[in-house]
Formats: structure tokens, C-alpha cells, sequence
């Protein structure tokens, strides 16, 4: 029986399975490049496990896809047509939640648009680690737009508050932080880099 309640479960399901299914992969395999258990992934293609935010991170660093070009494609809907602009409602757009962390990720562009703009909530004290091959082939930069944010890149620590922004360089490891009592909303804007 699948404990799916959000619709959007259902969606990121269908697309790791399509991206898995895409590359010819089994389960041992993407496990194998991912990190993740065949057990997860399995469950997760099932839509009876929601993944994380450091699971999605793994299975798009996988596939070499950014964690928001794997949910977008998982948010996209019908009416997103290449060259077509148009009203995007907040009541339009889907809110994906991290079981683990309370993580909130909302897209604000559509597929076809040339940037990748995402809305993020971070709990208080929440911690959310990404592998480096989750920023490889993308240029990002963060911006907070409320709350504070302890992000690490690498080795190295920033504490950004609002208004604060970092371009982020060359793949590494990187933890986005929260060390507050408050939430951190922060926007993320991505684009492509060069393909392997």
C-alpha cells in the first residue's frame, strides 16, 4: 500500500525511475553511483518513501542533473511551454518538504526558462549536507532573503544574513545551516554549466 500524501512524492518517484530507466541503469547500479541503498531507491521509485534533501542530492549528482533541475522536472506541469510567458501563482506551485529536516523547497520558474530559481525554508536548527558532485555542471548562487544561514563550502565557513549572497565556485561538499531559533528563507539561482 503507498503512503504517498503529497502528489509531488508521486512526481519525484515517476522521475527517478525515468532518469534511472533513461540510462539503461538497474537499481544495484544507480545505487552503486549514488551512495544511496537499492532498498531506498526502490522505495523511493514505489513512492512509499519520500527522500530526503541529502538523498535527492545523491541520486541528482548521480544522473548530473542539480537537485532543482531534478525537482523541477518532477514539478513541471502542462501548461509550461518553451517561450511562454506567463502568471505563475504561489498557489500554483508545489512546496516540497524534506521528511527529515522540515526543509521546504518551493520552484519559482518554470522548466523552459533559461535560469533555475528556487525558493528554500530552512527550519530552525536544521542541517542539510550535498555531496560535490550534486553542484557539478552548474553555476549557483545563493541568496538570503531572511534569517541567517551558516553555509559551509568546503572547508570554509560563511555566515550570510539578509541581503547576503555567495557565487558558488567549483564543486565541493557544502552544508547549508541553520544555527538560529528562527527560520532562513533563501533563494537559489542556477544555470547550467558545461555538460560532461
Amino acid at each position: 500500500m503507498s503512503n504517498i500524501v503529497d502528489p509531488l512524492v508521486g512526481r519525484i518517484a515517476a522521475r527517478v525511475r525515468t532518469e534511472r530507466e533513461r540510462r539503461r541503469w538497474t537499481l544495484a547500479q544507480l545505487a552503486d553511483v549514488s551512495g544511496v541503498s537499492q532498498a531506498m531507491i526502490s522505495r523511493i521509485e514505489r513512492g512509499e518513501s519520500s527522500p530526503t534533501a541529502v538523498v535527492l542530492g545523491k541520486l541528482s549528482a548521480a544522473f548530473q542533473l542539480s537537485i532543482a533541475s531534478l525537482l523541477a522536472l518532477a514539478e513541471g506541469t502542462p501548461d509550461d511551454s518553451p517561450g511562454v510567458a506567463g502568471v505563475r501563482r504561489r498557489t500554483d506551485t508545489a512546496e516540497w518538504r524534506d521528511p527529515g529536516t522540515g526543509y521546504r523547497r518551493r520552484q519559482i520558474t518554470g522548466p523552459h526558462f533559461p535560469a533555475e530559481v528556487a525558493e528554500i525554508r530552512l527550519p530552525a536548527g536544521a542541517e542539510v549536507p550535498y555531496p560535490a558532485a550534486a553542484f557539478a555542471f552548474v553555476r549557483q548562487v545563493v541568496w538570503v532573503l531572511d534569517g541567517h544561514l551558516t553555509f559551509h563550502d568546503g572547508g570554509t565557513v560563511h555566515e550570510l544574513g539578509p541581503g547576503d549572497t555567495i557565487e558558488l565556485g567549483e564543486p565541493t561538499e557544502r552544508v547549508f545551516a541553520n544555527t538560529t531559533d528562527t527560520e532562513c528563507r533563501y533563494a537559489v539561482i542556477l544555470t547550467r554549466g558545461t555538460q560532461p
